[in-house]
């Protein structure tokens, strides 16, 4: 039997296409690599039900790393069953971290480079961690080796290519992963930019990663986004991850939501409803 929508004769929706993007990793600092992306997963066909609130929660981007320090990844965002990954935090440029991997997530960090020759340059983190079909995201690049003067990180990973690996040979840092295009015609989840020294810094991957740095402070990835920030060069900080977003849309022959929370930024066109979260909130059909 058709169910009736609350207002007028239109019937509730029983599916929708979503966009589930999470927060940004955090950049390293001092040499750091580029923050992963938020995991980025998006379909149509989605069942829903009328009378049961469906929880959304936006996931935060990840917190730069201190001096020296490794970044933070960012966090989770959710619509009902559906989870992305909040992107892999960076590793910084501090001894104690050469030779280890950054953080794994929805797009992995990028590497931060060597500080000695002893020891290893930085390793990107996969993505697509915890594996989901299609991918939710890609892999950071490779911090470089040691070489005096010169020193290069790896780009985090994006939801449409992987991060870059940092380049001794043209002494530049690894640019970020690109994002994907999303049915609102943006892009989303963006990798940062891998940071350097004596060099040319990465750029952010399209879709909100922050720019890494030759001179200072790593550019942030942008807000409600998913882009991960950029590498923050010697004795600076990296950039902070970007928060993520939560969309929905469904056609608009279908009734309106009967209840919302979370504020929604909420549009009728081009033939569709569409429901945009910035904050943690609901719907109920």
């Amino acid at each position: 039997m058709m169910v009736l929508g609350a207002k007028g004769n239109l019937p509730v929706a029983t599916a929708v296409q979503y966009l589930v993007v999470a927060g940004g990793g955090g950049a390293g600092s001092d040499g750091g690599g580029g923050g992963g992306a938020g995991g980025y997963r998006t379909a149509a066909g989605f069942a829903v039900s009328a009378g049961s609130a469906i929880t959304v929660t936006v996931g935060g981007g990840g917190a730069r790393g201190g001096a020296n320090g490794h970044g933070n990844s960012g966090t989770n965002s959710v619509f009902s069953s559906i989870t992305s990954a909040g992107g892999g935090g960076a590793t910084g440029g501090n001894d104690a971290y050469d030779g280890v991997a950054s953080y794994s997530g929805g797009s992995g960090g990028g590497g931060g480079y060597a500080r000695s020759p002893s020891n290893g340059a930085e390793i990107g983190a996969e993505g697509d961690t915890p594996s989901t079909s299609p991918s939710q995201g890609t892999g950071g690049g490779d911090g470089g080796a040691y070489s005096g003067v010169y020193r290069t990180a790896g780009g985090g990973g994006g939801a449409g290519s992987g991060g870059g690996n940092g380049d001794l040979g043209d002494r530049t840092g690894g640019n970020g992963g690109n994002g994907s295009t999303a049915f609102d015609s943006v892009v989303y989840a963006g990798g940062g930019g891998g940071s350097t020294v004596n060099g040319t810094a990465g750029s952010g991957g399209t879709g909100g990663g922050g720019a890494g740095s030759d001179t200072g402070t790593g550019t942030a990835g942008t807000t409600n986004t998913g882009g991960g920030g950029g590498g923050g060069t010697n004795n600076e900080f990296g950039g902070n991850g970007g928060s993520g977003i939560v969309i929905i849309r469904y056609a608009d022959t279908f009734a309106a939501a009967s209840a919302t929370t979370g504020s929604p930024t909420i549009t009728v066109s081009g033939g569709f409803r569409v429901y945009k979260w910035t904050g943690t909130g609901s719907i109920t059909f």
